[in-house]
């Protein structure tokens, strides 16, 4: 019997339980898939918590790759021995085999790894959407990262470096400011001892950036506000340090008619078509060679405890897999 990582109750890394679970036969529209390595991600740690609450009990995680064993009725662009990955699909990836929406599954070229694959997929199509989409990053253009040395933080870096964007970007340590410089960051702030709304403007010239991608949230979100130029972007697309405070909407105009935004990859990549055009872009600058996907830590899948705690306490950087 295949196993899996389950949950019974929200809490912290203890409340994972490895345990072996029933996969069936896949139904219509659907895939099983024998997978090889599962993407570890920050969302999954506020699926677990209870922050964006799941119904219980549940699985965990949304991203993997694999090889595809069976297909349903209705399948007509897989097959059995096809090599998948897939980073926008139901939670349910931290599991040996599992089924899962074939429209969700992207087929891998020959040059990406299934490794490489669990690392990039919901990551690297994240990064696809901010910068290609909910503000199209081009050359000329200043940018702020915050949680460069993060495993989406390494892709963006890359990514609008390759584009002709200077990027700046935020850490935690010194230790992670070098591999946000060594990810293509031009200019890399120490958030715990410098004030990154000054070195923005004096890097800039007082001019400031037109987007701010940021994932911390509550400890950033209004500094973030301070680094826009008058109408520019603030993207919030995670909460590694809690959820934005209520915003009284007369700030925005007050700070240069600024906008926010609140993405999600299941937005951006809702319809098979969108999804299928954002992981060829991300797959051919993987190829390329113009964005190098690391994983730097990898854990067994039964260990995924503690790589949640190891996630937690921050102590990972860039991107993490588990191996099946």
């Amino acid at each position: 019997m295949p196993h899996a990582i389950r949950f019974y109750k929200p809490g912290g890394p203890e409340v994972m339980v490895w345990e072996e679970i029933h996969v069936g036969s896949p139904g219509p529209g659907e895939a099983r898939i024998r997978q090889t390595a599962v993407g570890l991600n920050f969302i999954d740690v506020y699926h677990r918590t209870g922050l964006y609450p799941l119904p219980l009990p549940s699985g965990l995680g949304g991203e993997g790759a694999g090889v595809v064993e069976e297909i349903g009725t209705g399948v007509t662009d897989l097959k059995p021995g096809d090599r998948v990955a897939y980073g926008s699909a139901p939670v349910g990836a931290y599991a040996e085999t599992r089924l899962i929406p074939a429209d969700r599954l992207l087929k891998l070229p020959k040059g990406i790894d299934d490794h490489t694959a669990a690392a990039m997929m919901l990551k690297g199509l994240t990064v696809q959407y901010l910068i290609r989409q909910t503000y199209r990053v081009k050359q000329g253009d200043t940018i702020l990262l915050h949680a460069a040395a993060g495993g989406v933080g390494s892709i963006l870096s890359q990514w609008a470096k390759h584009l002709g964007a200077t990027v700046i970007g935020t850490v935690g340590s010194d230790e992670k400011a070098e591999l946000a410089r060594a990810n293509g960051c031009d200019h890399v702030i120490v958030y715990t001892r410098e004030d990154f709304v000054k070195r923005v403007e004096d890097i800039t010239g007082g001019r400031k950036v037109p987007v701010v991608y940021d994932s911390v949230g509550k400890d950033t979100f209004m500094k973030s506000l301070d680094c826009c130029a008058p109408l520019g972007l603030v993207a919030l697309f995670g909460q590694s340090s809690g959820s934005v405070e209520p915003l009284n909407l007369g700030v925005l105009a007050s700070k240069g008619s600024l906008y926010v935004t609140r993405p999600t990859l299941n937005t951006y990549g809702a319809k098979r078509e969108n999804l299928a055009t954002m992981a060829q872009e991300l797959c051919d600058v993987v190829e390329s060679g113009a964005v190098k996907i690391t994983v730097n830590q990898t854990y067994p899948l039964k260990d995924a405890a503690r790589a949640h705690a190891d996630l937690a306490a921050r102590k990972t950087t860039g991107s993490t897999v588990f191996t099946v």
